[in-house]
């Protein structure tokens, strides 16, 4: 078999056997196959597509490139959930206690964010004493107990998606559905959840710009999840504007823990409560999401979720004393109001600017040597749809600095101020099933 051979069948638009899948992944990891043949590979790839079959085979080749996570351990069905990505997205620290409070096991693997802010771990490691590192028979061991724990996610899971995703991002092959779902899901595939649940982001804040194209992403990605015998199901959701009010790690643990209480922003309650209602269905805890939301409800407004959370925190040497005590998270020095201008409603936030604002504070990491302050960030006052008059505040800057001038420009930039009638913007546009 030469890779030359494959390259031309691609290019035809012939569909690839397993085998052949196989010999591309295996020998690209090993480095017999050199990365011009493999840009060539992925250019093929990006004109001509996929089928169903040549995706999962995609997928499940780079599974197996490395380490496989074995959850047998954990009694139940172990549903994970995966956001595309945004700003300001804190479903995962509300979801985790939440969905675990009504008996679905949560063992979840996560990431450190490059970005706007830190990822999931980062967030969580504003909470004094909090952390990931533990063995894996702890980890086990600790979703038994408690039906949640969260740990950094292996070095060897995947190693093909890593090598193979650096090409993409210099081959301008990044905007491929077939190879963006193969490269998700792999990573899903290999942590080792049972179901999966996906939370695909759309709009001028998310990486897929329009409806048609995250439904085709959703899609693709539950049909690969369907064709390797992991229950999955998708939600398109809206990232037009930032997710909540709250955009910096410790601020955004503030919101978890005031969603969870059941007095979070009304767009992050919202969209937990449908996340969580399709995993609760997914690990067959309720028949209808309906049931499942109901479910979820009653634990908010008992205390039960909130309850989860402490528990979870200190399970992984976490001060959970800030549930109740939120001051004690890391608090940045100072903070400035950035107020309007004009009067008006709110017609745009562009999710992407604001985001950068709060990378610019320290929020997130420019590159991967970046140090993160876990105390600074951004809280919005004003989204979309909401009328503002002149002087009031639409942002407070949380910083470590006096000098924000450049992030004080980047917020009057994001944000446009109209005369006329705005109505907010759809927060769930679909769910995908199959």
């Amino acid at each position: 078999m030469r890779m030359v051979d494959l390259i031309e069948k691609k290019r035809d638009g012939k569909e690839l056997s397993q085998e052949e899948i196989n010999f591309i992944i295996e020998g690209y990891t090993n480095g017999s196959i050199p990365d011009y043949q493999m840009s060539a590979f992925q250019m093929a790839v990006f004109f001509q597509g996929m089928t169903p079959g040549e995706t999962a085979n995609f997928t499940m080749a780079m599974v197996k490139s490395g380490d496989q996570v074995d959850l047998s351990a954990i009694e139940g069905i172990k549903v994970d959930k995966h956001s595309t990505g945004g700003v300001g997205d804190t479903t995962t620290l509300v979801l985790a206690p939440l969905v675990a409070a009504v008996g679905v096991p949560v063992a979840k693997m996560s990431g450190r964010g490059l970005g706007h802010t830190g990822g999931t771990i980062d967030k969580l490691e504003s909470v004094d004493g909090f952390h990931t590192e533990i063995s894996d028979e702890q980890f086990y061991d600790l979703v038994n107990k408690n039906k949640v724990a969260v740990i950094g996610q292996s070095g060897n899971l995947t190693p093909a998606d890593k090598k193979i995703y650096g090409l993409r991002d210099v081959t301008a092959t990044v905007n491929s559905i077939p190879l963006i779902a193969s490269s998700i899901m792999s990573k899903k595939i290999a942590a080792g959840a049972d179901a999966i649940c996906l939370d695909v982001k759309v709009g001028a804040g998310a990486f897929m710009k329009n409806l048609e194209d995250a439904k085709e992403l959703a899609r693709t990605m539950v049909e690969i999840g369907k064709n390797v015998g992991r229950k999955t199901m998708a939600v398109i959701s809206d990232m037009n504007q930032p997710l909540g009010f709250a955009i910096g790690n410790a601020l955004e643990v503030k919101e978890a823990i005031d969603t969870l209480k059941g007095h979070g922003p009304r767009d992050l309650h919202e969209l937990c409560l449908t996340l969580g209602s399709h995993m609760v269905c997914l690990a067959e805890k309720a028949d209808t999401p309906e049931a499942a939301r109901a479910m979820l409800e009653e634990v908010i407004a008992n205390g039960k979720a909130l309850e989860k959370f402490k528990v979870f925190l200190a399970a992984q040497g976490g001060n959970a004393s800030v549930v109740d005590q939120p001051e004690k998270l890391p608090t940045a020095k100072y903070t400035f109001e950035v107020k309007a201008k004009v009067d008006g409603t709110v017609s745009e936030i562009e999710a992407d600017s604001i985001g950068t604002a709060a990378m610019l504070l320290g929020a997130g990491r420019a590159t991967k040597e970046s140090t993160i302050d876990l105390s600074v960030g951004l809280i919005l006052h004003k989204k979309i749809g909401d009328n503002v008059k002149k002087g009031e505040p639409i942002v407070t800057i949380h910083s470590n600095s006096e000098e924000n001038n450049e992030v004080i420009k980047r917020i009057y930039e994001s944000y446009s101020i109209t005369h006329e009638h705005v109505e907010r913007p759809t927060l769930i546009y679909d769910e995908i099933k199959e």
